[in-house]
């Protein structure tokens, strides 16, 4: 069954490909059948550069529950680095 769940968004950072390294522009997060992952269905992750091409594409596929655990982590570890990017400026103050 095809979903059509596909949410894109900007995305600034680098990725790896069979090519080397290259710049991601944009985040592709879709529901759908997987390419390799043996499941029916999956979370699929693409990390692209539209301009440079299909070959600059990082991607992963992964269950439900994996997707959620992620979603997890990255929550808690945005968490973090919020709280260390707002303790910075009060530690360099207070070193003064």
């Amino acid at each position: 069954m095809c979903t059509s769940i596909v949410e894109v968004v900007r995305a600034e950072g680098a990725g790896k490909s069979m090519d080397g390294w290259f710049p991601v522009s944009h985040a592709v997060v879709s529901y759908d059948h997987p390419n390799h992952a043996l499941l029916d269905d999956a979370i699929i992750i693409d990390f692209v550069n539209q301009d440079r091409g299909p070959g600059a594409r990082a991607a992963v596929e992964l269950t439900l529950e994996s997707a959620k655990a992620l979603q997890g982590a990255l929550a808690r570890a945005i968490a973090a680095a919020e709280a260390e990017e707002n303790e910075l400026p009060r530690l360099r103050a207070t070193a003064a």
